[in-house]
């Protein structure tokens, strides 16, 4: 387990607040279709889904991105273990993540399912998901991992309140471990991410962002 456990405030009642980062674990317009636009839809899901398909995440934070993401796996008619690997050095309280989580009834059933195995980290299986979650700066654990995804959702805080999960040998951590023809989506247009994605060896893209971010980013590894 992590050294630190996230430490965060709660705002209108039910937006959680990371103290350490100053910034809001998902959108103030609405987490869930966030969730939906940037890394479902970022990365060409539901429709790539195949058995063995395998997601991987920086920032696991409430688990928003994996309800929705075993959501959409599920009703896509998949039956066999989706694979979903994210890199957390804040893990949050459990109690806290189901606090966060009442916030979207749309995920309800996907929420209690894994809240009654989780207990803050490492793995967690049901019939239709395996679980990892890796606590630890993905600065370091990162580049000692041996898998590689189809598909990342890059959801560290803004790159203006943790540049660290941003730079440029960590996004080419990211295409080290990424499949070829595997994709990336962050709901960040920051240039000095999109050039570090470039770096990798991404094909970057610049499309609309979600509520009132005006851009977000999608990437393809280059073969």
């Amino acid at each position: 387990m992590a050294d630190q456990q996230a430490q965060l405030s709660w705002r209108d009642g039910d937006l959680p607040v990371s103290d350490q980062f100053d910034d809001p674990y998902f959108s103030l317009a609405n987490g869930l279709l966030e969730t939906g636009h940037v890394f479902l839809a970022g990365n060409d899901l539901p429709q790539r889904f195949a058995p063995g398909f395998h997601i991987a995440e920086l920032g696991f934070g409430t688990g928003l991105n994996l309800m929705a993401a075993w959501k959409a796996w599920e009703e896509s008619g998949q039956t066999t273990p989706l694979r979903f690997t994210s890199f957390e050095a804040f893990p949050m309280a459990p109690a806290d993540m189901a606090r966060a989580l009442e916030a979207f009834p749309d995920v309800k059933p996907w929420a209690e399912r894994f809240l009654a195995q989780w207990t803050g980290g490492g793995t967690c299986r049901f019939d239709t998901l395996e679980l990892e979650v890796v606590i630890a700066d993905a600065r370091v654990s990162l580049p000692e991992w041996t898998g590689r995804a189809d598909a990342w959702f890059l959801d560290g805080f803004s790159p203006a309140k943790n540049p660290e999960l941003w730079q440029e040998d960590l996004m080419q951590a990211v295409a080290d471990h990424t499949k070829p023809g595997g994709t990336a989506a962050t709901y960040t247009a920051a240039g000095f991410v999109r050039r570090g994605l470039a770096s990798a060896g991404f094909a970057v893209e610049r499309t609309s962002g979600f509520g009132h971010k005006r851009h977000m980013t999608r990437a393809r590894l280059l073969a």
